[in-house]
């Protein structure tokens, strides 16, 4: 998976903007620091796994939980069309 081409981020202050330009959403999406990195991280061809390993490197956090979170914000991305599969 991947973050689809049509969406944009802009990093501001303490937080992460990710604006889709062409799809079909039509909005702004504001993300706290785990989502902007998730979000980071699908910039590159990537699988759950793969991201899952990789918040658990730079975040001290359960497995379960770190899943959980990956699997929430992946679901929402996929909601808008942000994810290319």
């Amino acid at each position: 998976m991947k973050l689809n081409k049509t969406f944009i981020t802009h990093n501001s202050a303490n937080e992460q903007l990710m604006i889709s330009v062409g799809g079909s959403f039509n909005g702004m999406v504001r993300s706290n620091p785990t989502a902007a990195r998730i979000i980071e991280i699908l910039k590159k061809e990537v699988t759950r796994e793969e991201i899952i390993d990789k918040m658990l490197d730079e975040y001290d956090a359960p497995r379960s939980i770190i899943e959980q979170d990956v699997d929430k914000i992946v679901a929402s991305l996929r909601e808008i069309g942000a994810i290319d599969e």
